[in-house]
């Protein structure tokens, strides 16, 4: 049965938006599953912006978080804030800088970060309509953040610096390698740590794979 999936977008590259590798894994799963994708993100600048060649940041150049992930959505993409929980099926956002700086705060804040609004209506929209949510690498942070009220089950790989950060938010925290998931059937929420503690693409491979087959088998539970 097709599903349509909601991809949350962040720009374009791990140092300041989406980390393509995670993002283009997860959406090569869901397809391969036969599921529509849908993706969306915020339109605002990026909180910096940073020349992948170099590693350094570009201190006076400024890009727009929408148009930056339109390179990895190949422009199908829409303005978060037109995105509804009543037009998805579930939920998937990928890791890297983008998601803790410009998703949330998470990158200045820490333990006080906070969510997009946007982003944090639709995940709670989401949760309270019992619809599967993924994140990967550092997303999950978003997951903690917006719905550590309700003890959620997620996983950021074995960082005991910020595993700590997010059980202060209400999160349970599971220790997991690169090439698994964890799953929180009670709450349909699924994590993978990936370039957390991943090295190259074929360390992340299976983690992502194994988490959006995941995705796919909660899609069939009964709500």
């Amino acid at each position: 049965m097709r599903h349509k999936i909601g991809i949350i977008l962040s720009g374009c590259g791990f140092q300041d938006g989406s980390e393509i590798h995670e993002s283009v894994l997860a959406m090569l799963a869901l397809s391969q599953q036969g599921h529509d994708l849908i993706f969306a993100a915020p339109e605002h600048s990026q909180v910096r912006v940073v020349n992948h060649l170099s590693g350094e940041r570009a201190q006076e150049e400024e890009r727009n978080v929408l148009i930056e992930s339109a390179r990895i959505a190949r422009g199908d993409i829409e303005e978060i804030s037109l995105l509804k929980a009543d037009d998805i099926d579930a939920l998937v956002i990928p890791g890297g800088f983008g998601a803790k700086a410009n998703l949330s705060t998470f990158a200045r804040d820490g333990v006080s970060m906070e969510v997009e609004p946007k982003l944090q209506a639709l995940i709670k929209s989401m949760y309270l309509s019992k619809k599967p949510i993924a994140a990967i690498c550092i997303a999950p942070v978003i997951l903690a953040k917006a719905l550590g009220e309700f003890g959620i089950e997620i996983t950021i790989g074995d960082d005991q610096d910020i595993a700590s950060t997010l059980e202060k938010m209400g999160v349970r925290h599971v220790k997991c390698s690169a090439d698994r998931c964890v799953v929180d059937h009670k709450h349909k929420i699924i994590t993978t740590p990936a370039y957390m503690i991943g090295k190259n693409i074929a360390d992340i491979y299976p983690g992502i794979t194994q988490a959006m087959l995941e995705l796919g088998k909660l899609l069939k539970m009964p709500t």
